[in-house]
């Protein structure tokens, strides 16, 4: 059976995004903060159970360079996925709990399409 719209499946598991002030959905699965930055306004208390994967965030270079341009997103995702590569510890931990359960990857950034989980998403699925 095909994954759903939006859920692109990795062996019988999916990946999804979400803003980090979204609520939980029994559907999450398991939930992962993938910000570099604690999201503004949200209690530690609010997103306990979570796992904090801060290195599997952009450098700190590469988020103040993109800025959340539009103009920059192209490239910011050229960079982002070099990181990636060259950083397989921080998103290996996504790899085997997709391999048990669904993932929801949590995210700060006010644009839904142009943000750093986008790319991480498409990078995942692209190694199953």
């Amino acid at each position: 059976m095909p994954a759903p719209a939006g859920k692109p499946s990795v062996g019988k598991h999916q990946i999804q995004i979400k803003r980090v002030y979204e609520k939980p959905s029994p559907d999450d699965g398991t939930r992962f903060l993938i910000d570099r930055l604690w999201p503004r306004g949200v209690k530690k208390s609010t997103l306990a159970g979570v796992e904090w994967l801060k290195d599997v965030a952009p450098s700190t270079p590469l988020r103040e360079w993109f800025g959340h341009e539009p103009a920059k997103w192209k490239e910011f995702q050229k960079r982002y996925r070099a990181e990636l590569k060259e950083n397989s510890g921080a998103w290996k931990p996504l790899l085997d709990t997709l391999k048990k359960s669904d993932v929801t990857l949590l995210y700060g950034a006010k644009d839904q399409e142009i943000n750093h989980a986008v790319v991480l998403k498409a990078f995942l699925g692209s190694r199953q």
